[in-house]
């Protein structure tokens, strides 16, 4: 029976466990995985821009064996209105997974209902599962282990936290997030990282205060307070989120401990994140970037094989 990967929602600690493991591995030991996806294709589409998913997904197939069509949402009869539910039906005939970017969650479960093949969410406006796969990655090896690990995401609560809520929640690291009461977690989503929490014993936290938030973290993690699609509300949103859930030297340094900083990329260094703070000793944004292939490499081979 095939498996998707929407949403980390859907996967139990021990799943989510055996594919950072072998992420780990795979990284450790890049030969490992030569040939494992031979004879294997990845069907990609994207209704966004990337750079990471895009490039990390081709180069993981490549290094697997495998092979990689990227498929521009124009470039498919979508763009001229066949249904979502054609396409998935008739990509499955040719390949043996789909990738998908898209701006509406509702349409990559949509994709998932009606194809034959595993399908991956490359990115949605609810969630960036192979981003969070990443930074679980990134977070244990950098810390020796996850749980117990604090976590503080501040900003927007973005696609990309509420993956990472749900994630660390799971695998038992404690994370607070702060940001303007407008833009903070959506209920549903805390509720989902809540009831993993009782599970694995760790910790959430909703607030308005950054310092409260990183307060002893470990991680102090951010993304872009401009995400794609939203440029028409830049203004509005700089003048709410700037100076103060700005990561800047003062609020990595009150943490009263030596904390990475991370940062899912693109960055606008003076708008989330100052220069001296991304580009510091204590940013960790360049492996993690790289672990998105480590990461997915073994997501593939989980769902493929």
């Amino acid at each position: 029976m095939k498996r998707d990967f929407l949403s980390l929602a859907a996967y139990e600690r021990n799943e989510l466990e055996k594919v950072i493991n072998l992420a780990s591995r795979l990284k450790a030991r890049r030969e490992e995985g030569t040939e494992k996806l031979r004879g294997k294709t990845l069907g990609m589409i994207f209704q966004k821009p990337s750079t990471r998913t895009r490039v990390s997904f081709e180069v993981a197939m490549n290094q697997l064996g495998g092979q990689a069509i990227y498929l521009g949402w124009n470039d498919l009869q979508l763009g001229r209105g066949e249904t979502i539910a054609d396409t998935a039906k008739a990509l499955s005939r040719y390949v043996d997974a789909i990738v998908a970017r898209v701006n509406r969650h509702e349409d990559i479960e949509e994709l998932a209902r009606n194809a034959s093949v595993p399908v991956i969410n490359g990115l949605s406006d609810r969630f960036h599962p192979c981003q969070a796969l990443a930074d679980l990655l990134t977070i244990e090896e950098k810390m020796g282990r996850l749980e117990a690990v604090k976590v503080a995401f501040v900003g927007d609560a973005t696609n990309v936290c509420n993956s990472l809520m749900i994630g660390c929640a799971k695998m038992g690291a404690d994370i607070s997030v702060a940001g303007p009461k407008e833009y903070q977690p959506k209920r549903d989503v805390v509720d989902i990282a809540i009831k993993s929490a009782k599970d694995s014993g760790s910790q959430i936290i909703v607030t308005s205060d950054p310092f409260e938030a990183v307060k002893g973290a470990d991680i102090i993690y951010t993304d872009t307070f401009v995400s794609m699609g939203l440029e028409t509300e830049k203004e509005k949103r700089l003048s709410v989120f700037v100076p103060k859930y700005q990561v800047n030297k003062r609020l990595l340094e009150s943490t009263g401990k030596k904390t990475y900083f991370m940062h899912c990329l693109p960055a606008h260094r003076g708008e989330e994140v100052t220069v001296e703070v991304i580009d510091g000793k204590n940013s960790i944004v360049w492996d993690q970037a790289e672990n998105r292939m480590h990461a997915q490499k073994a997501l593939l081979i989980d769902l493929l094989l």
